[in-house]
């Protein structure tokens, strides 16, 4: 799976610490998921929708090998 959220974050102007705060999850946590390390589970790719005002579609994609 692919995802925006790299570029999400730059739109807010906030740090991976911040978006992590928000949300309950360490910083490691978003650096994981931004490098693709990590598939969010599905309450943690719609809290981070949420804080971006976004649909989870417009944050997370799937890839052809998915």
């Amino acid at each position: 799976m692919k995802n925006r959220l790299k570029v999400a974050r730059a739109e807010l102007d906030i740090t991976q610490d911040e978006l992590a705060k928000r949300i309950g999850v360490s910083r490691q946590t978003i650096n994981a998921v931004e490098s693709g390390k990590y598939v969010p589970s599905t309450v943690l790719a719609l809290k981070m929708a949420q804080v971006f005002d976004k649909k989870v579609e417009e944050i997370f994609m799937l890839e052809d090998k998915d």
